[in-house]
């Protein structure tokens, strides 16, 4: 009898969406041997259920000791693939991979992914248009960076994941004080400011080759909604990317995605459009968007990708047809107030307008403690359409917006 597939999937219970990819290997019958850095007990259930087995690193963001542990440990599974979707530990499963002599992405491909500097560098070597980016590992060289690029510019981690600490700066007070802000940041990336509207471009890749490419749309850019509580984030996932509006940022897509060495897996591209029609790189990962990214994909085009990303990953197939049948628009909501949910205004009569084209509804219940905006893009939870028009869409998620509220007191 033929030994199934063996996968050591590092993160396979957090962030959440990462239960999903696990149970899509599940489903393809691979015998998965998670990692992670909680004791196994702390997994979710229906993640503890489908693991082979289990190994509790509690160095994991020590990378090199952590792939020590790992490699030692794994290495009598006798595993065919090693894989992770986390940033944070996407270098560390190049790493263990190099290091047991698996097929993937090795560490320095990957580097390309999760280091800025490096991603855009290289990039822009193969003709990529990209913002002026300049490393900062002190003050000192932040000041030196934002004189050569000029105002407004915009800091961020080297190393981070979508927004978090990142900030505009029009001019030289707001970079002092963005600079305190950041302080516990080892590294920044200072780089030019483009104006324009905000997009991603996720694509499941074979042996470089995007098989599947989706396109979604930010309302505002995340710079805004990162530094405003009263917005009420959305995005628009397109029901066909490869449309001519939407073609210069896939085509962007596939040029970084060839510019970077990509091999099989996930990638989640963030690009501009400027007024003037040019697309620029804002940067991109190999791994999945998240903000429920991954099930708006889903629900726009009748398809389970977490099965289909697992079946990449491990067969080299992707056999999903995409049904390209709907726009799906999701809209995350902050509550008024602060302590616990006391109560939501305008939610059914939102049901009612939206009716057979609600997808879902995950707004916080009464009783329950209000999120940290700042912590999380889902916020107090979020209210999702799909329909195959698109005004129809831009319509219900303009009425999420400015109609439903949920308050927070005491």
């Amino acid at each position: 009898m033929k030994q199934p597939m063996r996968v050591v999937f590092i993160a396979p219970d957090f962030p959440p969406e990462q239960r999903f990819f696990t149970r899509g290997l599940a489903r393809l019958g691979v015998e998965i041997i998670g990692v992670g850095g909680s004791p196994e007990g702390a997994l979710d259930p229906s993640v503890r259920e489908v693991l082979a087995g289990y190994l509790h690193v509690p160095h994991l963001f020590n990378e090199a000791r952590a792939a020590e542990t790992i490699a030692r440990a794994v290495a009598r599974f006798a595993p065919d693939r090693v894989e992770s979707l986390w940033e944070p530990t996407v270098l560390l499963a190049a790493r263990v991979r190099e290091m047991l002599e698996l097929p993937g992405m090795r560490r320095d491909t990957v580097l390309g992914f999760r280091d800025k500097v490096v991603m855009r560098a290289r990039c822009e070597a193969a003709g990529v248009r990209i913002p002026k980016t300049r490393r900062a590992r002190t003050v000192g060289e932040a000041w030196a960076a934002a004189e050569e690029i000029g105002y407004p510019l915009v800091v961020k981690p080297v190393a981070g994941a979508g927004s978090a600490d990142t900030y505009r700066c029009d001019d030289a007070k707001q970079l002092e004080e963005v600079l305190r802000r950041t302080g516990h940041v080892a590294e920044v990336s200072v780089e030019e400011f483009i104006d324009g509207e905000e997009f991603t471009c996720d694509a499941v890749c074979i042996d470089g080759e995007p098989v599947f490419e989706s396109v979604t749309q930010y309302f505002p850019r995340p710079l805004v909604f990162r530094s405003e509580q009263w917005i009420s984030p959305a995005q628009i996932t397109y029901r066909d990317p490869h449309q001519p509006a939407l073609m210069p940022g896939v085509e962007l897509g596939r040029q970084v995605v060839a510019a970077l060495g990509m091999g099989t897996g996930f990638t989640h591209m963030e690009w501009f459009r400027k007024p003037d029609g040019e697309v620029v790189l804002g940067e991109i990962g190999c791994r999945n968007g998240g903000g429920h990214l991954v099930d708006m994909i889903n629900w726009s085009n009748d398809i389970d990708i977490y099965t289909e990303w697992a079946r990449a990953v491990c067969f080299g197939r992707f056999e999903a047809k995409p049904s390209r049948a709907y726009h799906v628009g999701m809209v995350f909501k902050r509550a008024l107030g602060e302590g616990r949910i006391t109560g939501h205004a305008g939610r059914q009569m939102f049901h009612n307008a939206a009716g057979q084209w609600l997808v879902a509804d995950t707004l916080l219940p009464v009783g329950a403690h209000r999120r940290d905006w700042k912590a999380t893009l889902v916020s107090d939870g979020f209210l999702c359409v799909r329909h195959p028009d698109l005004g129809k869409v831009h319509a219900l998620v303009d009425r999420a917006i400015n109609e439903v509220r949920i308050y927070a007191g005491g």
